[in-house]
């Protein structure tokens, strides 16, 4: 019969089940960001959506801070009334203890006026703990296509909105090339490769 201590099996109070609680609590943390985030968005909760971001966020030539982010963010959102955004599926990935990487991908719908938008996005993000909470750090979105619910997005070139640029994907992920480079079928799957 083996006791406490005997060295038969590893501690469950050890640095690993530490290690591991800690690692399942922040993919907890970071899977609630684009989920407080979209909330904020279509409730037009201006100070919960800066506060999803780390406190010294980087705005590049806009400056640094939530202040800064904030100036940036609400000209934007003035741009389209009703909003409903879907988060429909996260990935996570931590490069150590307090930074991790996720690609979020999001049906967004926007009412424009007349029009009601609807984009495919992808999120990619990069997540940072800064005492002890969890935030985002930088946050770029990717986009399929934008274009009002009457419309196909081909028919529109899948830019069928100004309020959104010219849709960097499927094609700004590294393997889609690789994947299509050379197929003869695609000229018989879409009119715009």
């Amino acid at each position: 019969m083996s006791g406490a201590g005997s060295g038969s099996a590893p501690s469950p109070a050890g640095p690993g089940l530490l290690e591991r609680l800690d690692r399942i609590e922040s993919h907890q943390a970071i899977g609630q960001l684009p989920i407080r985030y979209a909330i904020a968005v279509d409730s037009r909760d201006l100070d919960a959506w800066v506060a999803c971001f780390r406190p010294d966020v980087d705005m590049g030539r806009r400056g640094t801070g939530r202040a800064a982010l904030r100036a940036y963010i609400e000209p934007l959102v003035r741009g389209f009334y009703r909003s409903v955004h879907q988060i429909c599926g996260h990935r996570i990935e931590f490069t150590d203890r307090d930074h991790a990487t996720g690609a979020v991908y999001c049906r967004a719908e926007h009412e424009v006026g007349d029009r009601w938008i609807v984009m495919a996005i992808c999120y990619l993000d990069d997540y940072v703990r800064v005492d002890g909470e969890w935030y985002f750090s930088r946050r770029r979105e990717k986009h399929w296509y934008a274009a009002d619910v009457t419309e196909r997005p081909q028919a529109v070139g899948f830019t069928g909105w100004d309020g959104a640029a010219e849709p960097p994907l499927p094609a700004g992920f590294p393997s889609w090339a690789l994947f299509w480079d050379g197929d003869p079928a695609v000229e018989g799957l879409t009119g715009r490769p």
